[in-house]
């Protein structure tokens, strides 16, 4: 859908008519809005491509007619398995307007209409680019918390009960950190890209503007490293966690199925053609059923000291190493 927006006293309103200054927004573009584009405002076709494959990096071009840059942004869907992705916005720097290009509409574009961005202006180019990467900068490390949020209430479902889905679930949530960290690391090249250039001439509050963006933007970088290393390590403590969880099942079915093996041994003599003792007694079933439990009890009472000697005895291999290197410390 493109809309036509023109400014009045800081105000965004909608337009029909194509005039001096205006804003086409083109958000959910479909087939026919990519043609409009192309045809009514001689925008390239390759470029019209570009901004929609889902995987463009950002970067600045300057053409005969208009000056074209593509960013990445954040977008959220709970239709998707993974809900937070990025997708490219492209903006056209004609002389006379400025056309934003975009596959879908997100928080970082609706701000913009919500009159959220001190200062936003549609007239001076240089600082309308700069309001747009300083929105999507913000809107990244807003996304980042929503994910660390995300994360923790996943954590405490898994200290509940380990299942298959919290999994999933945080594997989801490890590529929407991929995605926004490889977006937000392509933002940074294309600001260093525009404190160089001459495509844009930034006069000198919107230099400030420039590096306050870029250091905003290295913000967000950070907090995305760090939040992959901590959702990392995360998993791999619950992958830990599951193995030992495993390996103590695996323990107490060993345990069971020795404590049965007794019995099964001991009835299996009285079941051999051989003369055996209590083999004329009438109470003999009896007999060799006692002696079975007896027998288990036995077997069940001396595994579960040996297990507990085995416990004592590594805890203390392990305090003695640590005193000694306490001590060589």
């Amino acid at each position: 859908m493109i809309t036509i927006r023109t400014q009045e006293d800081h105000t965004l309103r909608e337009s029909s008519l194509i005039t001096e200054n205006c804003w086409i927004d083109a958000r959910n573009v479909t087939k026919n809005d990519l043609e409009r584009l192309e045809k009514e405002f001689g925008i390239d076709g390759e470029l019209l491509n570009d901004i929609m494959d889902a995987d463009e990096q950002s970067r600045i071009e300057k053409e005969d007619e208009y000056v074209s840059i593509i960013i990445r942004i954040p977008v959220y869907d709970e239709a998707y398995e993974v809900a937070y992705y990025t997708l490219p916005l492209g903006i056209i720097l004609f002389p006379d307007k400025v056309v934003t290009i975009c596959q879908r509409s997100g928080d970082m574009l609706d701000s913009l209409l919500r009159n959220r961005i001190r200062g936003f202006t549609i007239k001076n180019r240089t600082l309308f680019v700069l309001n747009l990467l300083g929105r999507a900068a913000f809107t990244f490390l807003k996304t980042l918390k929503e994910l660390n949020k995300h994360t923790n209430a996943i954590e405490r479902e898994l200290q509940k009960s380990v299942k298959n889905n919290e999994l999933i679930q945080l594997l989801a949530v490890q590529k929407s950190l991929v995605y926004v960290t490889t977006s937000v690391k392509t933002n940074e090249l294309l600001l260093e890209k525009l404190q160089k250039t001459s495509i844009l001439r930034f006069k000198g509050e919107e230099r400030e503007i420039l590096d306050d963006v870029a250091t905003e933007n290295k913000q967000a970088i950070e907090m995305a490293n760090i939040y992959s290393s901590i959702l990392t390590g995360t998993m791999d403590a619950f992958a830990s966690v599951i193995s030992n969880n495993l390996n103590i099942v695996m323990k107490r079915l060993t345990i069971v199925s020795i404590v049965l093996m007794i019995p099964t041994l001991i009835t299996s003599f009285f079941g051999m053609n051989v003369r055996l003792p209590f083999q004329g007694s009438g109470r003999a079933t009896v007999g060799i059923l006692v002696i079975s439990l007896l027998a288990s009890i036995l077997g069940a009472v001396l595994l579960t000291i040996e297990i507990r000697k085995r416990k004592r005895s590594r805890v203390l291999p392990y305090t003695q190493a640590l005193f000694t290197a306490v001590h060589k410390v």
